[in-house]
């Protein structure tokens, strides 16, 4: 009855671990994320737009082809001659005078009209390579994302482990509490120890069986939140909790600098160079552009060739006449010449302002990994400290309650002794923590996540 507690949470720990027999590493994680984890596919997604609006592009390089159809009743006032109407405009088929007939005509019309810029002072060139520099920049975005991915990975995955090995400290206090307690209790029955010793021993385990069911509420919440990233139900991490507190491999940095081709720098750098890119091609579009253009006309009508006019639908599709046409043009916007070079100017203000970003983000990356740096090996050499004093706080323990059961110390004294040990484990976990989230944090600065994936 006394361990009930701590037995159920073995249980439930033995039948987690137990659903997957194979043991993972935080690498073997990795590809799980990558191929289901969602936001990794808005970012492809986002990608695929980024190429499709580059083709929509280059497509206004082709010659822009009309056509229309139309068949109208009404009346005809007007004056003889061809001509081409606009797409949406409907047309009536005039002339001067109207001889003899209906004072409404039917008629009909259909045109082609072609339209195809033959140099328009690079503005679609520009336009090609802001939209081919757009889709550089969400492939930069992507690997940005997938790169905080990995961080995002690594730091629930070292939570998960840290609440894991908190949850263990509290049961192993909890067991050391209640041997104790079963001691105090022998003791007091017997009239060695008075009975306060044996209420103080239960309150203490009390307290240790609560922090146990804390700490059991924490490591379960951390294992949804880890869960969530790869949508698999079960993890075996008993491998990686074994190195997490006691690491096999020594980590050796070989990057002394943040690289300019960091995703985030790179994405920060196309994100200038398409602000850049626009900038020309607004600028470029204050500038005329020569066309050529091309068109040809059917149309039928009512109205006869002597001036006879008919009211008959039928008839609107009689005399029928043919016209085309052929030409340059020119095309010049001038009252969007002040717009335009506000506007280009507004574009080139973002690109320096994106530029001027990525160095401040280069040197504060910079900066932070000199300090992580030397805060790893630091970390790494408080580690071992730490790993020895539990072992030697744990033989001292073993001592004082081997002292304790004889009689020759108190209960107070024995429970500061475990306190003691009880720090010095908490230290070591504390310290585990700190080293493995300091090399995923450099890990995301040199792009690097090799070491930790394998060694975790």
């Amino acid at each position: 009855m006394v361990n009930t507690s701590i037995w159920f949470a073995m249980a439930v720990t033995s039948t987690l671990y137990g659903q997957q027999p194979k043991e993972n590493t935080l690498g073997s994680l990795w590809p799980k994320v990558e191929e289901n984890y969602p936001g990794i596919g808005v970012k492809m997604t986002a990608m695929d737009a980024a190429k499709l609006n580059e083709q929509v592009v280059k497509s206004n390089m082709l010659p822009q082809v009309k056509a229309q159809a139309q068949n109208t009743y009404g009346t005809y006032e007007g004056s003889a001659g061809a001509f081409f109407s606009q797409a949406g405009f409907f047309n009536v088929s005039g002339l001067s005078v109207a001889i003899d007939g209906s004072s409404t005509a039917a008629n009909t019309f259909g045109s082609t009209i072609i339209e195809w810029e033959l140099f328009s002072f690079g503005k679609l060139r520009k336009q090609i390579e802001a939209a081919g520099a757009l889709y550089d920049k969400s492939v930069s975005d992507k690997d940005a994302y997938i790169l905080n991915l990995k961080k995002t990975l690594s730091e629930r995955y070292i939570t998960l482990l840290y609440n894991d090995a908190k949850l263990i400290w509290t049961e192993k206090n909890a067991e050391r509490l209640d041997d104790i307690r079963k001691i105090t209790s022998g003791l007091s029955a017997s009239g060695l120890r008075p009975a306060a010793d044996s209420l103080l021993a239960s309150s203490s385990y009390m307290q240790a069986m609560g922090e146990n069911n804390k700490w059991s509420g924490f490591r379960a919440a951390a294992l949804i939140k880890l869960l969530e990233l790869f949508g698999d139900e079960t993890l075996n991490y008993t491998a990686s909790a074994e190195r997490f507190t006691n690491p096999s491999a020594i980590y050796q940095n070989t990057e002394n600098s943040v690289g300019s081709s960091h995703p985030i720098l790179d994405a920060l750098d196309k994100q200038s160079e398409y602000y850049t890119l626009s900038g020309q091609a607004k600028k470029r579009a204050s500038l005329p552009t020569i066309s050529l253009l091309g068109g040809y006309a059917h149309r039928g009508t009512g109205i006869g060739p002597n001036g006879t006019v008919s009211g008959a639908w039928k008839d609107g599709f009689s005399n029928m006449t043919n016209n085309f046409l052929a030409g340059i043009g020119i095309t010049w916007n001038i009252t969007s010449l002040h717009t335009t070079r506000l506007k280009s100017e507004q574009l080139f203000k973002e690109a320096e302002s994106a530029k001027l970003l990525k160095t401040q983000y280069k040197q504060a990356m910079q900066a932070d990994l000199s300090a992580s740096q030397t805060k790893i090996g630091q970390q790494y050499q408080q580690l071992r400290k730490t790993r020895l004093s539990v072992r030697q706080s744990e033989d001292a323990y073993k001592m004082y309650l081997a002292r304790y059961k004889s009689g020759l110390i108190g209960l107070s004294e024995l429970l500061q002794i475990r306190i003691l040990l009880e720090q010095a484990e908490n230290a070591h976990i504390e310290a585990s923590r700190d080293y493995w989230m300091l090399l995923a944090y450099e890990a995301e600065l040199t792009a690097d996540f090799g070491f930790l994936f394998n060694n975790l």
